[in-house]
């Protein structure tokens, strides 16, 4: 995939995502989704189990399971299914898919021109912080690839 493929694909993600932010408002309850869709339908532990097909004891196992954040998502699918739910699945990230790709690029290119930065600057002949700015920019563009990123992190 070419690098203006590559970003048409992380701003239609990004798009994609932005609804989701923050991921704060999806935190799950403290004893989980199960327990309080559950206890909101006012379904007792037992009830479910027989509609999942698990024995009662199952249902706090999974309950717990996910409270602790170890639950499967095949698991909790079956069990979403029979609360009539659907699980949501989504990686959100903190920041615009974008934007860490060029902090990225941005930050690989500066530790690579400080070299000669330095060598300029002990020769009187440094470049003004606008003309650095432009540096970086045009390396980034020359010669960084999006796949060449993520080798050092």
């Amino acid at each position: 995939m070419t690098n203006q493929k590559k970003t048409v694909a992380r701003k239609r993600l990004d798009e994609r995502l932005a609804p989701l932010k923050p991921a704060s408002r999806f935190l799950a309850p403290p004893k989980g989704w199960v327990r309080a869709i559950r206890d909101a339908l006012g379904m007792s532990a037992a009830q479910l189990a027989k509609r999942v097909g698990v024995r009662p004891q199952s249902v706090s196992d999974i309950e717990r399971s996910e409270a602790n954040g170890t639950v499967q998502l095949n698991t909790l699918r079956r069990f979403a299914e029979a609360l009539d739910c659907t699980v949501v699945y989504a990686l959100v990230p903190n920041s615009s898919l974008e934007g860490l790709v060029q902090d990225r690029a941005r930050e690989i290119a500066r530790k690579l021109l400080a070299r000669s930065d330095h060598s300029m600057d002990l020769e009187a002949q440094g470049l003004s912080p606008q003309e650095r700015e432009a540096q970086i920019d045009a390396y980034v563009r020359e010669h960084l690839r999006v796949r060449d990123l993520w080798e050092n992190s």
